[in-house]
């Protein structure tokens, strides 16, 4: 609100001196006195500009200086580091040709203002400076690409093979987790033409691999391991985030994403760091998606590997809370589906799986 209030009021600053300046033009019209080709107006606009560049830039830099700390949140995963090195060198680049050619855009518009008898200099080329001026922004863009490139790959590229793997699903307005279960670790296969009000992931359940797949209400992951987390949508775009962890992925209908990292700070470490014992950690969605975007939020829990093991074992399958979907699996492998969903405890079977 603070925020907003700061910016209405340098509107209305501006408004008010649009006003008086173009007051002062018209009584000098009535008065038949603005008899001059340029009037004073012109050194009036000229030290406006001044006056709003250094106006502009002391907000600037003091909203940049006072909410530091709200816009650089701590690190909770390994690759953090070579993000926040990415962004912060692209922002110092861009700042600073970003003050000096606008600082030098006001200083030229009030130095060459209008003066009787001026006259301009006829520069027509420089070779040289030409050169210079397509050189150097080229190489600068093409290091800020690589060294962007290289945090997206670090992300993005292939997990492996030991990797948690999670499936999220963003939808209007929330997010789903899918974990592979703990028969086979591995996710079972997926039809969109399947999804209905319970089996909202679409689940095959011809495929063997689905019938220990669990779907929790919070996303639990263990420190210090790698985490694939597999991305769909289910009506429109949305958008993964976790600031914390320095990630964010679109979900896309139709189009599976995908990003891998790993967490280095638990939920009750980051609480000890921030000094805030009701911190939780969240997957938000940055995709304007409809009237209840803003209500897209899932908590987040990150534990020891020893917890988060005894979490997963304690989770009841999909298959399990959804028995009528028995009638929906094959014949000849439903007497496996109920073992490897708990429905039946048969340890021996169970053992040979």
């Amino acid at each position: 609100m603070f925020k907003v209030i700061i910016a209405i009021g340098v509107v209305l600053l501006v408004i008010i001196l649009l006003t008086l300046f173009r007051i002062g033009t018209l009584v000098n019209v009535v008065k038949g006195t603005n008899k001059e080709k340029v009037g004073s107006s012109n050194k009036i606009n000229a030290g406006l500009l001044l006056l709003f560049m250094f106006v502009a830039f002391g907000l600037f830099f003091w909203y940049s200086i006072v909410y530091f700390d709200d816009y650089t949140l701590p690190q909770a995963s390994e690759h953090a580091s070579s993000v926040d090195f990415a962004f912060w060198l692209t922002m110092g680049l861009t700042g600073v040709v970003f003050v000096v050619t606008n600082v030098l855009l006001f200083i030229f518009s009030f130095k060459y203002q209008h003066k009787e008898g001026g006259r301009g200099k006829f520069y027509p080329d420089n070779t040289k400076l030409e050169i210079l001026w397509t050189v150097v922004p080229a190489i600068t863009l093409a290091g800020l690409v690589l060294t962007g490139l290289s945090a997206w790959n670090n992300i993005t590229s292939k997990a492996s093979d030991d990797a948690e793997v999670v499936e999220v699903m963003g939808y209007q307005f929330a997010w789903g987790v899918r974990y592979p279960g703990n028969k086979d670790a591995e996710l079972g296969a997926y039809d969109y033409r399947l999804i209905d009000a319970s089996n909202q992931f679409g689940i095959d359940l011809t495929d063997e691999n689905s019938y220990d797949d669990f779907m929790p209400l919070e996303l639990h992951l263990p420190k210090g391991k790698e985490v694939l987390m597999k991305i769909r949508a289910r009506d429109v775009i949305h958008s993964v985030f976790m600031p914390h962890f320095r990630v964010k992925m679109d979900a896309v209908p139709g189009m599976p994403t995908h990003f891998k990292f790993t967490p280095n700070k638990t939920t009750q470490e980051m609480r000890d760091e921030l000094g805030d014992p009701e911190f939780d950690y969240f997957i938000t969605c940055t995709e304007i998606c409809g009237r209840g975007h803003f209500s897209m939020k899932l908590k987040v829990v990150i534990e020891e590997p020893e917890a988060y093991e005894a979490w997963k074992a304690e989770q009841p399958t999909w298959l399990k809370l959804n028995e009528d979907y028995l009638e929906k699996v094959p014949a000849e492998k439903r007497e496996l589906a109920k073992i490897k969903a708990g429905i039946e405890d048969n340890t021996e079977t169970e053992a040979s799986l």
